[in-house]
């Protein structure tokens, strides 16, 4: 089983001193918080995908690539990828390139996002998300796996003869996990494709999210991917610990009544009761995570949330310290002492290019030079004086 961390990227005030970093400080910040997470043992760092203050990672390939360059092996990943407001074909590129200067330690988390305003300053509509989720999604599935591609849709140009470049590494696309915390639809298109499906359960009762996999495992096995014990899943989770659990709750009580997404609701008691937020000592971090499994069945990845509402750089750290020396290593013993048989270890590009070649030789694609336009099909060296000018294209 896999356990990491992953952050929204928000830049918010500290309520305790008053002090609110720059997004220069968060983005530095971020990626030491990704160097200390390999260095206590953690498999999996994610990054969300955001346009607008207070988040500053509108970039995520960019990030993850820095910190892959950083780290040994370290999977890096998103939290969320908006399939409904990029463009299947940049996805295509952008996360294929991040697969080869990552060696392939990556995949990434397609969602749709929840932030309204996003959609139109990319000229979409809100209304269309579902629908854009599903044929994007088509499209980037096909752009991993065809060398060419021909494809017609209804939220973008045709493609004629399209080839997406890098080809994936080793011929074998990253493994892709779709995240929804409320729609059906979202993992009946991870069951369909045989991908992962990652509930993010933060902020609902588990009943909500017990309802969301259950339906995802039965559908996986209707495609015929597996059986439902076979399926990919991922959960989310948030924790704050201290040694002692009343300095805990103490301590991160400021931070949860002042949060941009908490404050003004229930009370952190309330909270810490009705959904998966553990506020105490590791030993009720690790004795809350185990009944994950009791709810949700075997399952393959374990992110955190750690680095949010404020919390300074520091504190994330002895977060992490706390989580990789005490909490994931008694997490990684329970939860293999105890997975039923035919359980399956997460995907990694590795396994993946097992599946695919055995002991065989593994391809390097090597795409032909363009074909050509999508409008007229010429080549731009057709003529004798670009012919003579460029001999070997």
């Amino acid at each position: 089983m896999q356990f990491g961390i992953f952050s929204v990227s928000d830049v918010t005030r500290d309520p305790v001193t008053g002090y609110t970093p720059s997004e220069a400080e968060r983005i530095k910040d971020i990626v030491t918080i990704a160097e200390h997470a390999e260095e206590v043992g953690l498999d999996v760092f994610a990054i969300g995908e955001h346009h607008n203050p207070p988040f500053f990672s509108s970039s995520p390939t960019t990030l993850l690539s820095h910190i892959a360059a950083k780290t040994e092996k370290l999977i890096v990943t998103t939290s969320t990828t908006l399939i409904t407001t990029n463009d299947p074909v940049r996805l295509a590129e952008e996360y294929a390139m991040l697969q080869h200067l990552s060696n392939g330690r990556m995949d990434l988390m397609l969602g749709r996002g929840n932030t309204a305003p996003v959609y139109p300053w990319f000229g979409q509509d809100i209304r269309k998300g579902l629908e854009l989720a599903l044929e994007n999604y088509n499209l980037l599935h096909r752009l991993w796996r065809e060398d060419v591609v021909d494809w017609e849709g209804n939220f973008r140009t045709p493609l004629q003869g399209f080839t997406s470049i890098p080809r994936p590494l080793d011929d074998v696309p990253p493994f892709v996990w779709h995240g929804s915390i409320r729609s059906p639809e979202i993992a009946e298109q991870a069951a369909y494709y045989g991908n992962g499906f990652f509930a993010n359960n933060i902020f609902w009762p588990k009943e909500h999210f017990k309802r969301l996999i259950e339906f995802y495992r039965q559908r996986y096995e209707h495609y015929g991917h597996g059986t439902k014990q076979e399926a990919i899943i991922g959960l989310g989770g948030q924790v704050y610990m201290a040694k002692n659990s009343q300095d805990a709750v103490n301590e991160f009580r400021p931070y949860f009544d002042e949060s941009p997404v908490y404050g003004g609701g229930p009370s952190l008691e309330e909270y810490t009761k009705a959904t998966p937020l553990t506020v105490g000592s590791p030993q009720e971090v690790i004795d809350k995570t185990l009944t994950f499994r009791e709810t949700f069945g075997d399952y393959q990845r374990q992110l955190f949330l750690e680095d949010h509402s404020g919390l300074p750089l520091k504190t994330v750290l002895k977060q992490l310290d706390l989580l990789g020396e005490e909490v994931v290593p008694v997490l990684r013993k329970e939860t293999e002492a105890h997975k039923a048989p035919g359980t399956p270890d997460a995907p990694t590009h590795e396994s993946l290019v097992r599946a695919k070649y055995g002991d065989g030789e593994v391809r390097q694609p090597r795409p032909n030079a363009n074909r050509g336009d999508n409008v007229t099909g010429s080549s731009p060296y057709q003529d004798s004086e670009s012919a003579a000018q460029y001999p070997t294209l």
